[in-house]
């Protein structure tokens, strides 16, 4: 859950400092999250493979 804890902080960072109007920061962080949680998904689905096929028996 760290990935996804990380990924939502710096979603947060982005949305405020968009609506400061540092463009800027709010790309680098929106780029950061966005691949943070891919990151998480890969990693989910990858373990949600293995769960229902090596780890079955």
């Amino acid at each position: 859950m760290s990935i996804l804890k990380w990924a939502f902080i710096f979603f947060i960072i982005s949305v405020i400092a968009g609506f400061f109007g540092f463009s800027g920061v709010s790309v680098v962080s929106a780029d950061l999250a966005r691949i943070l949680f891919y990151i998480f998904v890969v990693i989910f689905l990858v373990l949600l493979i293995l769960g229902y096929t090596v780890f079955r028996a």
